[in-house]
């Protein structure tokens, strides 16, 4: 688990995307990662890249990001974890924290994320206390088609319709594992999906796209023509569902990526 005199941590982050522009460190801007690079250097002495699982854009939030730093052996998981907890800031928190191998790499050892999506459909969602985290939808959605458009997704596809930038080094192609439709407490729906990999704002514009369906704002068809035909002059996707109610909940790893210490966590 440690190389030399340092060891390698796992850090399992919750953040409130709302005030942060995004996961990636920027010079002028607050993110994520900069604060916690911030904490670890108050606690180490030094400045030390903490690489997540992944970007989540400007107000998306996480309950899942895993994140990855080596820090000086003296440190343990448990003391590592309380420490950083005690001088985060009040919207991260590190929820658990595990030793790695040397060789984990959060974002690159990574087989498959999963999102959730707020919808809020009821006049409670409304509260101040609740719509910073989901979005409020005013009309009726039909369930049966958010299911159907959402099994429609399923499977390998191009998503370039689906996307605000590619990734022409990597390609538009994504393996959607599957997609669920459940209650949110009594305050609407949860959208989750889990894929191996995702496109700039895929999640968004396909949640805008599949609530537009539903409301009965364009046909159905419309989701497979994008995904099989991609955009045309007459067919794009509906505008992205805001960032505040999406968010990163779950990365995956294989086992021999995490080592021991994380088999069965």
């Amino acid at each position: 688990m440690s190389s030399g005199e340092e060891i390698r941590l796992a850090l399992t982050l919750h953040y409130d995307g709302g005030a942060f522009f995004g996961w990636q460190s920027q010079r002028e801007e607050r993110t994520v990662q900069g604060e916690v690079e911030a904490a670890i250097e108050r606690l180490t002495g030094a400045r030390r890249v903490v690489m997540g699982s992944g970007r989540t854009d400007r107000g998306v939030h996480a309950t899942g990001q895993v994140a990855a730093v080596s820090v000086p052996a003296r440190w343990t998981a448990v003391s590592f974890r309380k420490a950083l907890n005690a001088i985060l800031p009040d919207d991260v928190w590190a929820r658990d924290v595990q030793a790695v191998p040397a060789s984990f790499h959060p974002r690159y050892d990574a087989v498959a994320r999963s999102y959730t999506y707020r919808l809020g459909l009821s006049e409670e969602a409304r509260s101040p206390f609740l719509r910073r985290w989901c979005w409020c939808v005013r009309t009726s959605l039909d369930r049966e088609l958010l299911e159907q458009a959402s099994a429609r997704i399923v499977g390998a596809h191009s998503f370039a319709a689906f996307a605000k930038s590619g990734q022409p080094e990597r390609g538009t192609r994504c393996t959607v594992r599957s997609t669920l439709w459940e209650p949110w407490e009594g305050l609407g729906l949860a959208f989750t999906i889990t894929a191996d990999r995702y496109l700039h704002h895929m999640v968004r514009y396909l949640v805008g796209t599949i609530v537009e369906i539903a409301r009965g704002a364009r046909p159905l068809d419309d989701l497979t023509a994008l995904l099989e035909e991609g955009p045309t002059p007459g067919r794009t996707t509906s505008p992205p569902a805001p960032a505040r109610g999406l968010y990163l909940t779950l990365v995956e790893y294989p086992k021999h990526a995490l080592g021991e210490a994380l088999e069965g966590a």
